[in-house]
């Protein structure tokens, strides 16, 4: 599917539309670039989260994406660098992410001293999409080079290096869920550098529209159960009765892909949700949660038209 083709099954204004065309038309992407240019392996469903961020980038705005677990935020992220049309770099943020891993770091080659560019440096240089996953765990010094590459001035100053000026078409967009270990609130001044996008949880239609796309085949009653059992988890975890562990749209996804080699669908929801769990009472809950839905003597040829 094309991604403007994916806009227009979405409803998305047609002007909107529009106006990413010509945005593709004007901003090329440079040769060494083209490699990261890529369609994502699953669309992004929501019209009005889709108007949001797509009105936020025409206007050279940066994008933070903030919610709880499996709600679609990298999802999103990469469907916008697809659809935009620009290469994308993936910056994940940990305790070890710092200026120089992201701007880059003196090396030697040709018998010289020359900076090994960072991802933030090409995403500059080549007008990229910079992602930065889980902001919210960035260290006071990754956040310093946040602050000059997020300022309206977008320019980016390298001791004993040129100026970095942004190509007019890089855009960021942050990541970040609520309480992970490891995270913390993000200071008022990285915050205000941003367009915020609060994600909604996922809803029955939208997960059915992401199983239908991302299993084939799939018979209409099992992926309806499935769905509700990912929708039952979902509430259980926002009512505090489990932790998130278990809410795994990959993990489901997974689980139901290996289903597709004949393994009993009990067995493989127990990979890729119940296990994800290490609490023996957590797993009891979820296990009686799992068996209303999913009926234990169900085969394979009860999920897929094998």
């Amino acid at each position: 599917m094309e991604p403007l083709e994916m806009l227009t099954r979405q409803s998305v204004n047609p002007r909107l539309i529009a106006d990413v065309e010509a945005f593709r038309r004007k901003y090329t992407v440079d040769e060494q670039a083209a490699g990261r240019v890529s369609e994502p392996v699953m669309p992004f469903y929501g019209t009005e989260i889709l108007e949001m961020a797509v009105s936020a980038l025409l206007q050279g705005e940066n994008l933070l994406l903030s919610g709880a677990k499996a709600t679609g935020k990298n999802v999103l992220a990469e469907n916008l660098a697809w659809i935009f049309g620009r290469p994308a770099y993936n910056i994940s943020f940990n305790v070890n992410t710092d200026s120089a891993s992201l701007i880059g770091t003196d090396t030697f080659r040709d018998n010289e001293v020359q900076l090994r560019k960072g991802p933030v440096y090409q995403c500059a240089e080549y007008g990229g999409f910079g992602i930065f996953d889980e902001i919210n765990m960035a260290k006071n010094d990754a956040v310093s080079v946040l602050h000059a590459t997020l300022d309206h001035r977008r320019i980016i100053d390298v001791p004993g290096y040129d100026k970095i000026h942004l190509h007019d078409a890089t855009r960021f967009i942050g990541t970040m869920n609520y309480g992970y270990a490891g995270t913390k609130e993000l200071n008022e001044a990285l915050v205000s550098r941003f367009l915020v996008i609060d994600m909604p949880p996922l809803n029955e239609e939208t997960l059915m529209k992401i199983l239908k796309e991302a299993l084939p085949g799939g018979k209409q009653e099992a992926m309806e159960q499935f769905c509700g059992l990912f929708l039952d988890l979902q509430l259980k975890a926002f009512n505090g009765e489990i932790s998130t562990k278990p809410l795994d749209l990959r993990g489901m996804l997974a689980a139901l892909r290996t289903v597709r080699t004949g393994l009993k669908p009990a067995l493989a929801v127990k990979m890729g949700i119940t296990n994800k769990s290490f609490d023996i009472f957590e797993r009891e809950i979820i296990d009686d949660v799992v068996l209303t839905r999913i009926p234990s003597d169900w085969t394979a040829e009860d999920v897929f038209d094998i």
